[in-house]
């Protein structure tokens, strides 16, 4: 019974440790991919210019549809993509910011994802989402 935990502990050690992100959210992979841009600014605000497009193509619908399922995927990828920007860029303030708004976005997107079936809460949220995604463009550019 201790070899199993040991096991099942050291298993989820390195899920978390790997960037579980791409295992349990395959096609985050595939956007990050799509957004690949020059430099890592360039990939995280492509990424935001994807997540605002599917907020809004997520407005109207219900329950866990191809939009939010994309947007989903996508908030995941700008997610691994954000911690991977240079060295030097994180150590500037604008960065920071953008980091908080990353972390505001967390708190708004599992208000979307509770209110995935109810409308018109969920619309309210993803508007909400959209204009913290352009606040982070915002701060994003700063970094260039």
């Amino acid at each position: 019974m201790f070899k199993i935990a040991v096991i099942l502990a050291t298993a989820a050690l390195l899920a978390g440790l790997s960037g579980c992100s791409y295992v349990f959210y395959p096609r985050a992979d595939d956007y990050a991919a799509k957004a690949k841009g020059d430099t890592s600014i360039e990939t995280v605000l492509n990424l935001t210019a994807m997540m605002e497009a599917s907020a809004e193509a997520s407005k109207g619908g219900t329950g866990y549809d191809q939009p939010l399922d994309d947007l989903h995927n996508q908030f995941h990828a700008f997610d691994n993509s954000l911690c991977c920007v240079d060295e030097a860029k994180r150590a500037t303030p604008a960065y920071d910011l953008a980091v908080t708004h990353n972390k505001e976005l967390w708190a708004i997107f599992k208000r979307v994802w509770k209110f995935k079936d109810v409308q018109p809460q969920r619309d309210e949220h993803l508007a909400l989402f959209k204009t913290e995604v352009q606040e982070l463009r915002t701060s994003l550019e700063a970094l260039k």
